[in-house]
C-alpha cells in the first residue's frame, strides 16, 4: 500500500472513530430541556435588558421554570404579561416595584453657562477629558448625549436644551446610562422616588449661580422642612433617606433654585412655590472677561 493510502486510512479511522465517541458522548451527557421554558421565554419582552439580575430573557426563563424566581421580577413586562407566565406555571406573579434612571442635574445650556468652547468628538466621554468638558459648574451635565446613544430602549432623548430627559414608561433600568456618564450623574431607582435632588453640585454659598442658576446652593432649607430628618446635608448637598416616608411635597418648597424638586407621574418636573422660574429659551450667554 502507498503512503497515500495508508495516511487516507488512518485519516478515516480516525476520523471514525472521534464520530463514535461524539456519538456514545451525546448519549451518555445529553440533558433533557424542559419544554416550558421555550413556552415562558416567547412570553418574555425579549427585551435582553438585564433589569431581571439576569443576562438575558433565556436565562430569566430557564430560572422561572426551575422555580429560581417569579414572574413579577421582570418589571419590563406588562402586569398581563407577567400574570399570564405566572399562571403557566402555577406560580404566585411576585411584586417587583420598576426602577428607572435618575439624572442628577438640570444645568440645561439656558440656565447653565460654558466657560471653555469645546471642539472635538461630540462624546461627553471624550470631552470631559478636556478640562472636564468646558461646564462652568464641574459637576454639570455636558449635554453632548452620549447616554441617548447607548440607550436601545428609546428611553433617553436630549430636550431642546441639550438636557437629557428619561421616559419612565420606555426605561428598562438597562445601566447603559450609569455606565457611560463621566459625570456619574446618572443612578438607578424605584419609580416611587419622586423626591428628588436635581444637582450634584458640592460647592456651598451663592456664587455657582454665577455658572448655574438651579444649581443647590447647600443652603439647607430643604433638610430644616423635611419631616423626620428624611433630609440630611452630606458634603454641602441634601441627601434623602428613601428608607423614611418620602412622599412628600413639603422639601421642595422653599429651595430658592428649584433644585430639589417633585417627579410626577405625568413626567412633569414640579419646584417649589419659592423657586425662581426659568424663562430663557436660548443659551445662557457667557460671562464677560
Amino acid at each position: 500500500m502507498s503512503p497515500i493510502m495508508t495516511a487516507l486510512a488512518a485519516l478515516g479511522g480516525l476520523t471514525f472513530l472521534l464520530a463514535l465517541l461524539l456519538v456514545l458522548a451525546n448519549k451518555k451527557l445529553f440533558v433533557q430541556e424542559d419544554p416550558r421554558i421555550d413556552l415562558v421565554d416567547d412570553m418574555l419582552p425579549h427585551a435582553n435588558c438585564g433589569a431581571c439580575g439576569y443576562p438575558g430573557c433565556r436565562p430569566f426563563a430557564e430560572a422561572l421554570v426551575k422555580g429560581e424566581v417569579l414572574p413579577g421580577k421582570c418589571t419590563v413586562s406588562s402586569e398581563e404579561g407577567r400574570l399570564a407566565i405566572a399562571n403557566f406555571l402555577g406560580v404566585d406573579a411576585g411584586m417587583e416595584e420598576k426602577r428607572v434612571a435618575r439624572l442628577a442635574c438640570a444645568g440645561a445650556v439656558n440656565v447653565a453657562r460654558n466657560q471653555a468652547r469645546y471642539k472635538g468628538l461630540q462624546s461627553c466621554r471624550a470631552a470631559a477629558l478636556v478640562a472636564g468638558g468646558g461646564k462652568g459648574c464641574f459637576w454639570g451635565c455636558l449635554g453632548l448625549g452620549d447616554c441617548a446613544d447607548v440607550c436601545d430602549f428609546d428611553a433617553l432623548h436630549l430636550n431642546a436644551f441639550f438636557l437629557p430627559i428619561v421616559d419612565e414608561e420606555k426605561c428598562t433600568a438597562c445601566n447603559a446610562c450609569v455606565e457611560i456618564c463621566p459625570k456619574g450623574l446618572f443612578s438607578l431607582h424605584p419609580v416611587s422616588h419622586r423626591l428628588w435632588v436635581n444637582c450634584k453640585n458640592l460647592e456651598a454659598g451663592d456664587e455657582i449661580l454665577q455658572e448655574c442658576e438651579v444649581a443647590c446652593t447647600a443652603c439647607g432649607r430643604c433638610a430644616m422642612d423635611a419631616p423626620d430628618n428624611l433630609i440630611t446635608m452630606r458634603n454641602n448637598l441634601p441627601v434623602i433617606d428613601y428608607s423614611k416616608d418620602h412622599k412628600t411635597k413639603v422639601p421642595i418648597q422653599r429651595c430658592p433654585t428649584g433644585a430639589i424638586v417633585w417627579l410626577d407621574e405625568s413626567g412633569e418636573v414640579i419646584k417649589g412655590s419659592e423657586a425662581r422660574k426659568v424663562l430663557r429659551k436660548s443659551t445662557l450667554p457667557e460671562l464677560p472677561t
